[in-house]
C-alpha cells in the first residue's frame, strides 16, 4: 500500500514506519522540520499555518495519523496547553480537509488518541463503551476524536487508537525512568495506587498493522495490555528488571510543585483500561505482563 504517516519521527512513529517498511509498503512522511532533498518521500506541512504539501495526500491507500506535541515534554502553562490542542485539533482538521479535496481518497485512517479520554477514574474498569472523563486531557481526546470522525463522512474507515503508556527503550516513559532506576533512585509516584494502562511498543505496532489490514475494524479501540498495573506494581517490576532498590518515592505534593496541573492529570491520574474490542478481534499480546515486558525490552 501507499501510506502517509504523520508523527513519523516520534518514538512510536519511528517503529510504525520501520514495520511498514519491513512489510514492503510505500511510506510517505509529513514533517514540520527541514526536508531532505535526497528523500522524496519526506514532505512538509505546518498545521499552525494550515499548510500541507498536496503531494502527500495524493494516491493514498491509507493514512496513519500520529502527530501531536509531546504531552509530557513541558510544564503545562496555558500557552503549552494551547500548543497541545492545536497540534492535535488543527493538525487533524488540516489533514482531513486535505483528504476531502481529493477525488480518490484513501480507504482507511488510523488515528492516535489516548486513554486520557477516560480521565481520572480510580479503580473503575474502563472499556471502549465507557463515557469520557473530565479534565484537560479528556476534553482534548474527545475533541481530537471528533476531528478524526469527520473522515468517516468522506467514506474512510476510521480507527481511533486510544493508546496507553507505550513501553519501549527508544523513548517515552521507559526512557525517562530508566536512568534513575538504574541508579537506585526510582520510586513510586504519590501513594502508588493509581492504575496505569500500558502496552509494549511491539504489541502496539502489531495491533496497528491489524487495524490497517482488517476491513471490519472501525471506531475506538483501547491499545493497552489486558493486564493494567498500579504505579507501585510498575515501580517494583522496573526495580526487579534493573536489580536495583527503589528507595525514592515522590510524594504527591512534590509532583504538584514540580509539574503543576500535569501532575494530577498525567502522573497521579488513575485509568484501569481494558482492551475489550482488541481482544474481541482475536489479538494476542506478545508481552501481556509488565514484568516480562520490561525484562525483554531492557534486554533488546
Amino acid at each position: 500500500m501507499r501510506i502517509l504517516v504523520t508523527g513519523a519521527s516520534g518514538f512510536f512513529g519511528r517503529q510504525v514506519v520501520a514495520a511498514l517498511g519491513r512489510n514492503r509498503h510505500e511510506v510517505l512522511r509529513l514533517t514540520r522540520g527541514s526536508l531532505d532533498p535526497a528523500d522524496p518521500r519526506l514532505l512538509h506541512w505546518d498545521p499552525s499555518k494550515a499548510q500541507i504539501d498536496e503531494r502527500a495526500v495524493q494516491g493514498l491507500d491509507a493514512v496513519i495519523h500520529l502527530a501531536g506535541e509531546g504531552i509530557a515534554d513541558a510544564r503545562w502553562s496555558d500557552a503549552y496547553k494551547q500548543r497541545l490542542r492545536d497540534s492535535r485539533i488543527l493538525g487533524t482538521r488540516l489533514l482531513v480537509d486535505a483528504l476531502a479535496a481529493q477525488a480518490a481518497k484513501p480507504r482507511v485512517l488510523l488515528a492516535a488518541s489516548a486513554v486520557g479520554y477516560y480521565g481520572d477514574r480510580g479503580s473503575e474498569e474502563l472499556s471502549e463503551s465507557s463515557r469520557p472523563g473530565a479534565g484537560f486531557l479528556a476534553s482534548l481526546c474527545v475533541d481530537w476524536e471528533a476531528e478524526t470522525a469527520r473522515a468517516a463522512a468522506l467514506g474512510l474507515r476510521v480507527v481511533q487508537m486510544r493508546l496507553g503508556v507505550v513501553l519501549g527503550l527508544g523513548g517515552g516513559v521507559l526512557k525517562k525512568t530508566a536512568t534513575p532506576f538504574k541508579m537506585g533512585l526510582g520510586g513510586k509516584l504519590g501513594n502508588g495506587r493509581q492504575w496505569m494502562s500500558w502496552i509494549a511498543a511491539p504489541d502496539a505496532v502489531r495491533a496497528l498493522l491489524l487495524f490497517l489490514e482488517r476491513e471490519r475494524c472501525s471506531g475506538a479501540y483501547n491499545l493497552c495490555s489486558p493486564n493494567p498495573v498500579t504505579n507501585a506494581q510498575y515501580t517494583q517490576s522496573l526495580r526487579r528488571a534493573f536489580n536495583r532498590p527503589a528507595l525514592m518515592p515522590v510524594p504527591a505534593f512534590v509532583l504538584r510543585l514540580a509539574f503543576g496541573e500535569m501532575a494530577d492529570s498525567l502522573l497521579l491520574a488513575s485509568q484501569k483500561v481494558l482492551p475489550l474490542r482488541l481482544k474481541g478481534e482475536g489479538f494476542t499480546w506478545g508481552m501481556p505482563y509488565v514484568g516480562e515486558a520490561l525484562n525483554r525490552l531492557l534486554q533488546d
